[in-house]
């Protein structure tokens, strides 16, 4: 019941179990806990059967023989993609090499292995239960009884050790220290971003262990985000439109938080995938809010004889642009700088306060449009220089 992100690793071997299709969990334990029965819900409502049993002789009627069993050690912690690959591929025993697995907590097996803390073993090995003591553990058996079967060994790899990808987690020290590298693993920090996003990368590699460890979910987050983007638009309703802006650079820098720690949440099988795109609406709502902000601070409506909405015309082609941009252009690392809008409201607050606002964005609007073509040229020029060499 140690916890790991805020979820206890027996949650995480719950979301590994019914990512492997499992009809039917067993959880080794003397008494049903209130815990047990949070975790039973949720295996319920992934479509498996729930039981708590105490012994091995009561988990023998569990199997039979035609079933394929998964056997997964107290305390493993596993990256579920580095799992699912080496337990999908057939009946085999995990194991490390002796010389990183044993200091890591793992048993020996051999004289050149150690068990990696899984199996996916043929149901009829479990009849070889009732011919051991009782009062061995059910995981050694059963470990005992696949080396005698002669089930085949996997090895993972033995770099996955180093990355914190593979590891067995006994206490809350060993907890506590394994949360930063479980978080880099699930946010793949090694992607390069623009600015802002590696401010928010930044942020999450620092507090989001901490964050996730107090149970704070990625919505209670994106509240903070709604709450900041209202603020700031207050700020400008009342004038302060580069106090606004500021504002709105930074819920969006928080929405960003927020998503990667909903990443994190569903790389590791911690939350379901397919629920509403929250944080796409979030970004939506911030451009919608920037616009809103330009338009109020925009000098044209003051003019003599000026349309109506015109005010709203230019920062709604330069959002619009920004998005097309994103979409349309060949992919380039500098495409991440079109993305990030924290850049685009300090941008934005600068021109408030030092140039001449509604010319900044006719600029900006320029720029992109330049930019893209730019890009589009060279990425077909590009493709009809690869099609005219295959020739």
């Amino acid at each position: 019941m140690l916890s790991i992100g805020g979820h206890c690793l027996l949650r995480h071997q719950l979301g590994l179990a019914l990512a492997l299709g499992c009809a039917r969990i067993v959880v080794m334990a003397e008494t049903l806990t209130g815990d047990l029965v949070a975790l039973q819900h949720i295996a319920e409502a992934g479509g498996a059967r729930f039981h708590v049993v105490g012994s091995a002789r009561a988990l023998a009627p569990l199997v039979a023989a035609e079933d394929e069993l998964f056997v997964l050690a107290d305390g493993l912690l596993a990256t579920p993609e580095d799992a699912l690959r080496l337990l999908g591929e057939g009946h085999c025993v995990l194991t490390l090499p002796i010389e990183t697995g044993l200091p890591a907590g793992f048993e020996r097996i051999d004289i050149n292995n150690a068990y990696a803390g899984a199996m996916c073993l043929p149901g009829r090995l479990m009849a070889g239960l009732g011919e051991l003591p009782a009062d061995w553990n059910p995981g050694a058996a059963l470990l005992r009884l696949a080396m005698q079967a002669r089930i085949a060994q996997r090895p993972v790899p033995a770099a996955s050790i180093d990355q914190g990808r593979w590891m067995l987690v006994r206490s809350e020290a060993e907890a506590h220290r394994a949360e930063p590298g479980w978080v880099r693993v699930h946010i793949k920090a090694d992607v390069v971003r623009s600015p802002g996003a590696s401010i928010a990368m930044m942020a999450v590699l620092r507090f989001g262990p901490a964050l996730l460890h107090a149970g704070t979910r990625p919505m209670v987050i994106g509240l903070a985000a709604l709450a900041t983007a209202l603020f700031g638009i207050g700020a400008g309703w009342f004038g302060w439109s580069a106090l606004g802006f500021g504002l709105l650079g930074l819920a969006w820098l928080i929405v960003q938080i927020a998503g990667l720690l909903t990443q994190v949440e569903l790389s590791s099988l911690l939350a379901r995938p397919g629920r509403l795109n929250s944080a796409g609406f979030a970004l939506w709502g911030i451009d919608a809010a920037l616009v809103t902000l330009c338009a109020w601070r925009s000098d044209l409506p003051a003019m003599a004889r000026s349309p109506i909405g015109i005010g709203w015309f230019t920062p709604i082609v330069l959002l619009l642009v920004l998005r097309l941009a994103q979409g349309a252009l060949p992919q380039r690392r500098w495409l991440w700088w079109l993305e990030d809008r924290l850049i685009l409201a300090m941008l934005l607050a600068g021109a408030c306060a030092f140039l001449p606002f509604d010319a900044v964005l006719q600029v900006g609007v320029l720029i992109v449009l330049i930019t893209g073509i730019v890009a589009l040229g060279r990425g077909a020029a590009r493709s009809n220089a690869e099609l005219t060499t295959r020739g």
